[in-house]
């Protein structure tokens, strides 16, 4: 008999006590496993991650779970062809499975990549800029990000086992969130999989990620205020959750990706000459069966200029002659099976509902011929291609979930978006143009419809992934029927999951709540140059002082001619004093800067290895000849590099001139070695 799949709860693997449901292999109909969740106990492992997950996440810092993410998604990279060959039970061919695996796994090294470089070394998340409140400056604000003591419940939809677990799991655990997984039953024994290899590489924090194989009922029943919820899945489903009581009444946060009647659309320029409809119908035909159409940014709705039609059907037709369909693990086949018998079923029905306003231009949704396998015991349905009539209605809220697509004609650019937005939502569009205004309208005409837009043209092509790929650094999710949800979009989807909290308070209290020097905070003044100290002797607010230096016309003259900026109002001492600006002969602001470096700068050999880049630069008031300028710099931020023997350190720079006002503020970003002198 095959093995029941077990559940990963509160530290442990648990196995139900009954005989499961089975679950069947898409192409070939024998039984892969069977699952069951009878007897788990759901309050156990919510409370497993409160109190064991989510304080061993929220002790480390965002750089160190970035770490472990990285970690994980190397281990996961060693062991993925054991994940392959179980892949091939799902129906998905070994491209179709690269998507889920290799996507899911690069996801992880996405999300952990942009943890490092673009979140502190810190458990809280400075967002935006400081916000004076008052007069004087001693009552100031700031928002803030930082980690919710709660429990992150993640419902998976089957077509990606292993990438929708993953582009989940990734944020909310770089957020300091612990993760319960919920994957669809039919593929659960793929993520079941990938979720003990993570467990047995003993990687990430116990409680961190917990596994539930089976009904997921009762489950939201033990969330509160500070858990959330995210779901992939039908509408049916979500509209279910969207009304239980605890996201209703109890403040648990629900996050939804649903159906998703996704279009593409060829821009009224492309000709049948031009290689913008060769790849329009490429993306078509490759959305219809990657997958076996089987993803949530499939392209259901073809979208064409009405006199179009013929060429784009006759194109899409000659490409899908030669798609095979048939067993996955052949080489010969390009499409697989749908994931089981009864979403065959459900795709056969969806194609019957097309009919009454649509016809079918290609394929047999009761027959197909396979290679090396069953066609009525594997779940195999033909790629289907349709041709609305004028009005039709069903295409626009029918979703085929398989190798189904409809083509749909229009008349104008105007009558384009107005069918895209019939589907009341959707996860992405693509228009394919090498018309800039043609692409400009439809792109304004979609937004507000859509969560991405693919914008195609012979440009970008070599580069393009497609109009079904989301990738980890752009935002999944859409609009409307789509969910109204978000996820992934780089750090965005890690703060999704965070709390942003407007503080407020004096510039030394802020300094104390964000570990970030806050302006008008105190500074801390030293006999030593901040310079010669190491990132573990320096502290918030050492500060250096300098001594003024006058800028005379002739810096300004040999700056001039030494870099060729012979801007007027540094050169022409009449142009100058009719700038309204200006008054006069002025010095470079890069000047101003050059001048100031050299003002704090400590030239021996020491703890600060290079300066690597200079933010926020501001010039706030012009410095004339033979006015004296002097920098106070102060350390702003240290962030050490976890895998390395330096860190960054940011400092605040104010340039000020005879009369004390500022004349140029910006951040110096500095690498500084953690010990000095370095050890051997």
């Amino acid at each position: 008999m095959p093995r029941l799949l077990e559940s990963y709860a509160a530290g442990r693997w648990f196995t139900a006590g009954d005989g499961g449901t089975p679950l069947l292999d898409a192409g070939t109909g024998e039984e892969v496993a069977r699952v069951s969740a009878t007897g788990l106990d759901l309050g156990a492992m919510v409370q497993h991650a409160r109190t064991v997950g989510g304080p061993a996440l929220r002790a480390l810092t965002f750089h160190e779970r970035a770490g472990l993410l990285k970690a994980m998604a190397k281990d996961l990279t060693e062991h993925k062809e054991a994940f392959y060959d179980l892949s091939y039970a799902t129906g998905a061919t070994r491209r179709d499975s690269a998507v889920d695996i290799d996507g899911g796994i690069g996801t992880v090294f996405s999300i952990a990549s942009k943890g490092t470089r673009e979140l502190p070394n810190d458990t809280v998340y400075i967002d935006g800029g400081l916000e004076r409140l008052g007069r004087s400056g001693t009552f100031v604000g700031q928002h803030i990000y930082t980690s919710r003591p709660g429990v992150a419940v993640q419902i998976n939809a089957f077509n990606f086992p292993v990438w929708g677990m993953l582009e989940k799991l990734a944020p909310a655990f770089l957020a300091g969130a612990p993760s319960i997984v919920k994957p669809a039953a039919q593929t659960a024994y793929l993520t079941e999989a990938v979720v003990r290899r993570i467990i047995e590489s003993g990687l990430l924090p116990e409680g961190s990620l917990q596994l539930l194989c089976g009904s997921p009922q009762g489950l939201l029943d033990e969330l509160t205020v500070q858990d959330q919820v995210g779901f992939t899945g039908s509408a049916h489903t979500a509209g279910l959750l969207r009304n239980h009581p605890q996201v209703l009444h109890g403040g648990v946060e629900l996050t939804v990706e649903a159906d998703s009647l996704n279009c593409s659309i060829l821009g009224p320029d492309v000709t049948a000459a031009d290689p913008e409809f060769e790849l329009f119908v490429k993306g078509v035909v490759a959305e219809m069966t990657v997958k076996a159409g089987q993803k949530c940014t499939a392209i259901r709705r073809v979208i064409v200029p009405r006199g179009q039609l013929d060429a784009v059907a006759d194109a899409v037709v000659a490409r899908l002659e030669r798609t095979t369909v048939g067993n996955p693990r052949s080489d010969e086949v390009r499409m697989g099976a749908l994931v089981s018998l009864d979403q065959r079923d459900e795709v056969r029905k969806a194609i019957q509902s097309l009919r009454a306003s649509a016809e079918i231009v290609y394929g047999d949704p009761d027959r197909v011929d396979v290679v090396d396998a069953d066609a009525e015991r594997g779940a195999f349905v033909s790629p289907v291609l349709l041709r609305a009539q004028d009005g039709a209605v069903e295409p626009h809220d029918v979703e085929p979930f398989g190798p189904v697509s409809t083509l749909i004609g229009y008349d104008d650019l105007d009558a384009a978006v107005t069918l895209a937005a019939r589907g009341k939502g959707s996860l992405v569009g693509s228009v394919v143009s090498h018309d800039p205004e043609v692409a400009r309208r439809l792109v304004l005409g979609l937004a507000p419809y859509h969560g991405r837009i693919l914008v195609l043209d012979r440009d970008d092509a070599g580069e393009s992934t497609g109009h079904g790929s989301p990738l980890p650094v752009l935002v999944h999710g859409g609009p409307g029927r789509a969910g109204g949800g978000e996820e992934l979009g780089g750090v965005r989807g890690v703060l999704h999951h965070m709390q942003r909290t407007a503080i407020q308070g004096s510039p030394d209290m802020l300094t104390a709540v964000t570990g970030r020097w806050t302006a008008g905070s105190a500074r801390r003044p030293d006999d030593v140059h901040p310079f010669r100290k190491s990132l573990a002797e320096l502290r918030i607010g050492d500060t250096i002082a300098s001594e003024p230096r006058q800028v005379t016309l002739a810096d300004i003259e040999d700056f001039a001619e030494l870099t060729g900026d012979t801007f007027y109002a540094h050169t022409d001492e009449a142009a100058a004093q009719q700038n309204p600006l200006f008054g006069g002969i002025v010095a470079h602001g890069y000047l101003v800067v050059s001048l100031a470096a050299g003002l704090f700068v400590d030239p021996d050999p020491g703890p600060v290895l290079a300066k690597f880049g200079v933010d926020h630069l501001r010039f706030l008031t012009p410095v004339k000849a033979d006015d004296t300028i002097a920098v106070t710099l102060t350390v702003k931020q240290i962030t050490p590099r976890t895998n390395a023997d330096y860190g960054e350190v940011r400092w605040d720079a104010v340039v000020t001139n005879a009369d004390g006002e500022p004349v140029a503020t910006y951040d110096v970003l500095t690498l500084v070695a953690k010990e000095w002198p370095a050890s051997e």
